[in-house]
């Protein structure tokens, strides 16, 4: 196995991407209130809903950064569903790919259409 790699995950969605597209584009701060998967969120560059604004997410678990040289995930709306990529290059061969990241990202999206198609 190579030190870069690519995950891939499609998820669909009940309540439609526009919801989704609200949410991470121009709310993303409501996040961590409606996902236990998520601690908090910070703005680094940017204003919310613009281009090229940058933001994270602390997660209630791992310290990505000591085990990944580079870790991008970008999120893909649809009108049905939501596609998650993540890229990464691990630090070294020892270094698990980061499929639990991938698994909290795709409950993050499950516990925001559940919040929403509940309602």
């Amino acid at each position: 196995m190579g030190l870069r790699g690519k995950l891939i995950a499609h998820v669909e969605v009940k309540c439609g991407g526009e919801l989704f597209h609200d949410h991470f584009n121009s709310k993303p701060h409501h996040i961590p209130n409606i996902s236990d998967k998520i601690n908090s969120f910070e703005i680094h560059e940017g204003e919310l809903g613009t281009v090229g604004c940058l933001v994270s997410w602390k997660f209630n678990f791992g310290y990505f950064k000591e085990l990944y040289k580079e870790l991008t995930a970008t999120l893909d709306v649809q009108e049905n569903g939501t596609i998650w990529t993540i890229e990464y290059e691990k630090q070294n061969e020892d270094i698990p790919e980061p499929l639990t990241l991938l698994g909290r990202a795709i409950d993050t999206i499950k516990d925001i259409d559940s919040h929403h198609h509940n309602k």
